[in-house]
């Protein structure tokens, strides 16, 4: 079932939970994490990331279509959600393929050039529908690895005066997390992201969601996170299930391979999301 992400948010919000949301750069990560949610009971939201196109995954023109078909398709609510655009061209053409739900990042720009920008986009999305994420400060590292701007934790009066000027859905905001690998266990702003939920209006995002302790996402949902990214350690279950096949002679079974490690790390990503039982 096609959702968009104001009600996968309304969802989290009445259960007290955070629901996760996946990068699928491939027809394989749609259905491990699609049929993984199915399973669970839960909603989900699936992503195409602009660095997608410059890692050379796949092009959002090509992937759009089959994230909306398997989403509309589904068993449980999905949100097809274009993630992390930093092109305003590139967010727009995002809007006429479909995508329930956009971010756009503005993160690495001047505030004022932020502002400015994601109001443009919100007006334009929600003429269409589209509910819109934004980010205010900067966790650093970029989806693809690469390091930005050094990490600006975000100010909660900052916060506040950003969601209020530009009328987003979802405010992603830094407190800690990062995109990709940790080289050491991260340590969370608890008390940054309080005065947040405190001072906000909108449900808020947490990126960088993969290897975080157990413990840390009990307690950032219980401080207001409702949507968790998460992708590199199911890409990483899947790359080493394949890794330990005896036989690697044929492509098609390393992507089913791949497919059930990630859908069992999704699956368990989801169980610990989902802090309260879901209810319809």
């Amino acid at each position: 079932m096609l959702v968009d992400l104001k009600e996968i948010l309304e969802i989290a919000e009445k259960n007290k939970c955070a629901i996760g949301s996946f990068n699928t750069p491939n027809l394989t990560s749609i259905k491990a994490v699609i049929s993984a949610a199915e399973e669970q009971g839960m909603p989900v939201i699936i992503m195409h990331a602009q660095v997608h196109e410059e890692m050379g995954l796949c092009f959002m023109d090509e992937i759009a279509p089959i994230m909306l078909f398997m989403a509309d398709r589904a068993r449980v609510p999905v949100c097809v959600h274009l993630d992390h655009g930093t092109d305003m061209d590139y967010v727009k053409r995002g809007m006429e393929l479909g995508f329930t739900s956009i971010m756009y990042d503005g993160s690495e720009l001047t505030n004022e050039e932020n502002y400015k920008n994601t109001a443009v986009i919100c007006e334009l999305a929600h003429k269409k529908g589209i509910s819109v994420e934004a980010e205010i400060g900067s966790m650093g590292a970029r989806e693809s690895g690469e390091k930005g701007n050094e990490s600006i934790y975000t100010d909660p009066d900052v916060a506040y005066d950003f969601v209020k000027q530009t009328g987003i859905d979802a405010l992603a905001c830094a407190f800690g997390t990062a995109h990709g690998l940790y080289l050491k266990q991260p340590k969370l702003d608890f008390e940054r992201l309080k005065k947040i939920h405190n001072t906000v209006s909108v449900p808020l995002v947490m990126h960088g969601g993969s290897g975080v302790s157990h413990e840390d996402y009990r307690r950032v949902i219980e401080l207001g996170i409702r949507k968790i990214n998460y992708y590199t350690y199911m890409a990483k279950a899947g790359g080493a299930a394949v890794t330990q096949m005896s036989d690697k002679t044929f492509f098609h079974d390393m992507e089913v391979t791949a497919q059930k490690a990630m859908k069992e790390d999704v699956k368990q990503a989801i169980k610990i999301f989902s802090a309260a039982e879901y209810a319809d």
